[in-house]
């Protein structure tokens, strides 16, 4: 079978917190348990759901944002990760048509009319009966370009409750009810913030996985949801699949590519599979290191540190003097480092929780503390106003935020920070990323197939470096 006629579906949802990831990861999960090699992907710029999405199947999550992303790289990513699968399933976000503008321009639904996926919509059911029919309905003809081809009902009270709802449903929709999900006494999947707590947070990860895919073979038909899988029609290609090597190939790694450094824990998680990849398709090899487990720094080029939530991990990153300071000597002598959101706050010099001060690696002058409500959240465009080691001036970067965080301490002058926001909040006055010789901090997180050029920089800066370090230890 060609990858580009894949058995595919889309779960969406009326709006966020309806259950659609949970109940995605049951689905996957349980039809992985019958041996299906399911392919999971997330729609749009998600971390936490990606990472559930990815334990219930067993491989990598990839995002497919076409916000972030242009359609043709979305084709292709799609069609590249999951052509050794026989099923691709996709967990759309927000409502099925939320978008940023009038037009649902970077919708679930857009998403799921390019990859010519059909479409199961989760409903919470919660206090409602004869309106989920109408609210169907609705949805049906708003764009009736959009496959809706079934329906699993969520958070129902009871099977009085399920019965009218269903023979609603399909009397006035001519759509099949595919499941009915009923209130769950026990909740496996805690909370934090506007979603779930990220699985290496979680202990019982695997329990949750499974006892949630217990639930979905017993009250959703995977068998319908398999049939509408098979009925999606073929992808339709504009340019070749690869027009140039792909990300997950790597590139053949020598004695001279070098080496890069990602911070990865349960502290700072927040990492795209495509950013990894791309870091080894252009040319450097990778190797993961952690504050926790490294008493001392291992030897590395450049160093990336994603998002996270160093808040929860204050006290132990704090007690980590050695892996700090050594930290600090390498920014001080010119180790390139990239960081994002959650390193951000590491390289500051302290991070304040409820009046307590926690000491973080004091690369940059910077402090931080932690607010009730996100203090940056949504899609970010940035327009590169001023010298940095990793992007030229005047290039226009398209990104995400998303921070309970906010700065209490930067230096009066806006010399450092180099992006002007265009649309979203950065660290201060709509200004983000923080330069310091050769390091750039931001709360803006980007996706590497939608910033090709942040790889390419990242690891040429790498590669001058150890030269450098080379000529050091020569002379």
């Amino acid at each position: 079978m060609l990858p580009s006629d894949l058995p595919r579906i889309l779960i969406a949802a009326l709006r966020g917190g309806s259950g659609k990831t949970v109940l995605s990861v049951g689905i996957i999960a349980a039809l992985s348990k019958q041996g299906k090699a399911v392919a999971p992907f997330k729609k749009g710029p998600d971390y936490i759901d990606a990472g559930w999405l990815a334990l219930s199947a067993g491989r990598p999550c990839y995002n497919l944002d076409n916000f972030l992303i242009s359609d043709q790289k979305i084709l292709s990513s799609f069609l590249q990760h999951s052509q050794d699968s026989d099923i691709a399933v996709i967990e759309g976000n927000r409502g099925l048509y939320d978008g940023i503008d009038t037009f649902g321009k970077t919708s679930t639904a857009e998403l799921a009319k390019l990859l010519n996926t059909p479409v199961i919509l989760c409903l919470d059911c919660t206090k409602s009966t004869r309106t989920m029919a109408a609210i169907v309905l609705g949805c049906l003809r708003f764009d009736p370009d959009v496959q809706i081809k079934g329906v699993i009902l969520n958070h129902v009270a009871g099977s009085r409750h399920q019965k009218n709802i269903r023979q609603n449903i399909e009397y006035h929709c001519g759509i099949s009810v595919i499941g009915a999900v009923p209130k769950l006494k026990e909740q496996n999947f805690p909370e934090r913030h506007m979603g779930l707590i990220p699985t290496p947070e979680h202990n019982c990860g695997f329990d949750s996985v499974a006892a949630i895919a217990e639930v979905v073979a017993k009250h959703i038909d995977l068998n319908s949801v398999e049939d509408i899988a098979r009925k999606a029609g073929t992808l339709k290609m504009t340019e070749p699949l690869f027009k140039e090597e792909p990300f997950g190939y790597e590139t053949q790694i020598d004695k001279d590519s070098p080496t890069i450094g990602v911070i990865r824990d349960s502290a700072f998680q927040f990492y795209y599979p495509d950013n990894i990849e791309a870091l080894r398709s252009a040319g450097s090899s990778v190797v993961f290191i952690s504050p926790f487990a490294d008493d001392d720094f291992p030897d590395v080029d450049a160093l990336y540190i994603g998002g996270g939530f160093p808040e929860t991990h204050a006290e132990i990153l704090a007690e980590k003097d050695n892996f700090r300071k050594k930290l600090k000597i390498l920014a001080e002598s010119g180790l390139p480092i990239y960081a994002e959101c959650g390193g951000l706050m590491y390289l500051g010099e302290e991070l304040i929780l409820k009046d307590k001060s926690y000491p973080m690696a004091g690369v940059l002058p910077l402090k931080f503390g932690l607010c009730k409500r996100p203090q940056g959240h949504g899609y970010t465009i940035i327009t590169v106003e001023g010298k940095n080691p990793f992007f030229e001036v005047g290039t226009e970067l398209k990104g995400h935020e998303f921070h309970y965080s906010s700065v209490l301490k930067c230096p009066n002058g806006k010399s450092n920070l180099v992006f002007s926001m265009r649309r979203g909040s950065g660290i201060k006055d709509h200004k983000d990323g923080f330069v310091y010789k050769n390091v750039l901090a931001t709360y803006t997180h980007i996706h590497a197939l939608g910033t090709p050029e942040w790889a390419e920089s990242l690891v040429k800066n790498a590669r001058e470096y150890k030269i450098r370090k080379k000529s050091r230890l020569v002379g």
